[in-house]
């Protein structure tokens, strides 16, 4: 297993690519036996559960591994907005957001209202610091909703539309349909809304990167139909009423591509991926197929 070193908890094991020529499709037999093996990860607790599955980041991480703009975003949120963080263990970075604000010994100004804000997970990881903190706050301004994953939710379900989405190594990184995940979030997204997110160990825009392991493949990737890789930067630009941001990340190991994709119009069509491997992991090692219209 690759050991994935990253600042600030944001920690990933990650399986050897196996390097065997890429099948038309996963088989089902194997793809059921590595979706349960990512079933058995999920639900890990105490000892059994990865050092590369982290559950524990807060807002400081997450303002430092996405995207140069992720903090004003939040920051600008106002009372009527809603914010969705997908992956969010156990809710750490909404409860940083929710938190009073600290008092410096001048008068203290009348408190902000935040927006209201839905943390979403395969697996409920609330402590008590959830609690204490969903009790002080505002009714329905902090939600957790667990046990599916994002696409089995409806939109009224999850509280749609949203002015702000981020996830930071969740679905986007661990789902095995890449192109329904983008669909929802660009369904519950509003106009002009943004999603955050992130990858570690992939294809950069330019494609002029390495994987960083020697002798392993990129960590998620996209082929075309000649097996040609196409960065995930690419992927996302070709989808319609969008505006797409990408960026790498110095100082990370392995490096990182960050992402802001944002909505435009309501009209949103998301270029179809086949998957084609996919390997359980924190997080799993996924190779995907590009279907041309």
């Amino acid at each position: 297993m690759r050991r994935i070193t990253i600042p600030h908890c944001l920690l990933a094991g990650l399986l050897f690519f196996s390097g065997t020529p890429l099948p038309a499709q996963t088989a089902a037999p194997v793809f059921d036996l590595e979706a349960s093996r990512q079933q058995s990860i999920y639900h890990s607790r105490g000892e059994t559960r990865p050092e590369g599955y982290v559950i524990d980041r807060g807002l400081a991480a997450y303002v430092f591994a996405l995207m140069p703009g992720f903090e004003s975003a939040v920051g600008s949120l106002g009372p009527d907005d809603r914010w969705l963080d997908i992956g969010a263990g156990r809710g750490q970075a909404m409860i940083d957001y929710h938190a009073p604000a600290k008092n410096d010994g001048t008068s203290p100004a009348a408190p902000r209202r935040k927006a209201g804000t839905v943390a979403l997970s395969i697996e409920d990881r609330r402590t008590e610091a959830w609690h204490r903190a969903a009790a002080g706050a505002e009714p329905e301004r902090m939600r957790y909703l667990f046990d599916r994953p994002l696409r089995n939710f409806t939109a009224a379900e999850l509280g749609a539309p949203f002015q702000l989405i981020s996830d930071v190594i969740g679905g986007f990184s661990y789902t095995d349909n890449l192109t329904r995940f983008m669909e929802k979030v660009l369904e519950i997204l509003a106009i002009n809304g943004s999603f955050y997110t992130l990858h570690q160990d992939v294809m950069s825009e330019a494609g002029d990167n390495k994987p960083h392991y020697a002798g392993a493949g990129f960590l998620t990737r996209i082929v075309d139909a000649g097996d040609k890789d196409i960065s995930i930067c690419a992927w996302l630009r070709q989808i319609s009423c969008v505006e797409v941001s990408c960026q790498a990340k110095s100082g990370w190991v392995p490096p990182i591509q960050t992402y802001r994709v944002r909505k435009t119009c309501n009209e949103t069509a998301v270029p179809r991926l086949e998957r084609i491997q996919y390997t359980s992991g924190t997080p799993p090692e996924r190779v995907f197929r590009f279907v041309a219209p």
